[in-house]
């Protein structure tokens, strides 16, 4: 409603500013040019006041609307309308230094692609256009198998067998869900990727799918390997993922129990962006299963820690400490390998354990053909399943689907 009433008082001013000047040109071809500046409009309409004060009246009546508007506004919206009136909106936006160099020439779905965000995290290569939920456009490569270090796959038309899968999606402005194309074979993929410190890849990405998808691309890209940031050669526990609340767990269980002997077997589902997080943390130290309270804090000056770290520093591995170290275990060959939670994964089976599957990567299509992939959060309330993606520096999001909406289901990791 206030604004309806801005916007009427508005178009009412600006139709009595028209009128006045349509007046003064009708007077005379000097007074219809004078009346385009401010100080000689005032003079006309006080030396023609009788044939001015029609439009003056308009363009006063506007300001009953506009005011009131103004005032509605300001009384449940007093920050919009701070923002409004300060003209901020005005001032080009001021883009924010890309973390990645990515240098790719070419279109997905006939428009121009230009990816902000890549990475290369359980052997899925990601390449996203926008901070949203769902990208604007996005091309996401499964790769048969997880990969360390450098990276090396071509790919042609006529190769068949266990290739990488290859889904495109694009969210139209009109679109509630993005669509997505996927594909297994039928494809040209070049893909040469070096590791680069602390945390990246770098290399050539080349990608042409059939003439019907309109998708070619081609250059340089750099990717993360994780979803840790780092400043000057360090870890920024500033970063919103879990990934870094991870880093400072370990870091600080280390120094507490005086052992690098500190291994994370179970973090919580979190809710980033947050100022604080209570956790119930399940780790094992020198061995040992443990389970801990954590109450971790982000400050502004220090960013993520534990509340009450106030441990030293570890001292340094000595030489003897590190060859011990190398030497290789002895390996028992009848240890048996861990469950693939994969094999007959169903709904039905999420539905009835889904603790067996938190938080683990998921590919969700519904019945009208979109599809969300990210993390199993749990089943909530109403039995709606939770999914939740990271979004590379914006936090994380989660999307909510009912059971009889979704045709496919998919695990992704074991």
């Amino acid at each position: 409603m206030d604004a309806l009433l801005i916007l009427g008082g508005l178009l009412l001013i600006l139709t009595g500013l028209v009128w006045l000047v349509m007046l003064a040109f009708g007077t005379s071809l000097l007074w219809g040019l004078g009346s385009l500046l401010p100080p000689l409009t005032l003079a006309y309409v006080l030396r023609h006041w009788r044939t001015a004060r029609k439009a003056v009246v308009l363009a006063g009546l506007g300001c009953i609307p506009l005011v009131v508007g103004l005032t509605l506004l300001a009384s449940h919206d007093s920050q919009r309308l701070a923002a409004i009136l300060s003209l901020n909106w005005l001032k080009p936006e001021v883009q924010a230094p890309a973390e990645l160099a990515i240098q790719l020439r070419g279109e997905l779905n006939g428009q121009p692609f230009a990816p902000q965000q890549g990475e290369l995290i359980d052997g899925t290569l990601s390449l996203r256009e926008g901070q949203d939920f769902f990208a604007r456009r996005e091309i996401s490569i499964r790769l048969p198998q997880p990969v360390k270090g450098a990276v090396q796959v071509d790919v042609l038309p006529q190769d068949r067998g266990q290739l990488p899968d290859v889904q495109v999606s694009w969210l139209l402005p009109e679109q509630e869900l993005p669509e997505a194309r996927r594909l297994s074979h039928g494809y040209t993929l070049h893909l040469n990727l070096k590791p680069q410190a602390p945390n990246k890849l770098v290399g050539d990405f080349h990608l042409v799918l059939p003439p019907q998808f309109k998708t070619t691309l081609s250059g340089r890209v750099e990717l993360f390997s994780d979803r840790l940031r780092y400043v000057d050669g360090k870890v920024d526990t500033h970063y919103d993922s879990r990934d870094t609340l991870s880093y400072v767990i370990e870091d600080y269980l280390q120094r507490r129990f005086a052992t690098r002997a500190v291994q994370l077997v179970s973090l919580p589902p979190v809710n980033l962006p947050a100022d604080s997080l209570d956790l119930q943390v399940e780790a094992r130290i020198d061995g040992q299963p443990q389970r801990l309270p954590l109450l971790l804090q982000k400050s502004t000056a220090r960013g993520w820690r534990v509340k009450g770290d106030q441990y030293p520093l570890l001292a340094p591995v000595t030489s003897e400490q590190a060859t011990s170290k190398s030497m290789p275990e002895a390996i028992n060959p009848t240890a048996s390998r861990p469950l693939d939670r994969r094999l007959r994964f169903s709904l039905e089976r999420l539905q009835s354990n889904p603790s067996r599957y938190q938080n683990l990567s998921m590919r969700v299509q519904t019945a009208r053909g979109a599809q969300a992939e990210g993390r199993f959060k749990g089943i909530d309330t109403q039995g709606q399943i939770v999914i939740q993606r990271n979004l590379s520096g914006a936090g994380e999001a989660s999307f909510t689907l009912r059971p009889d909406e979704i045709s496919q289901i998919e695990l992704l990791e074991p």
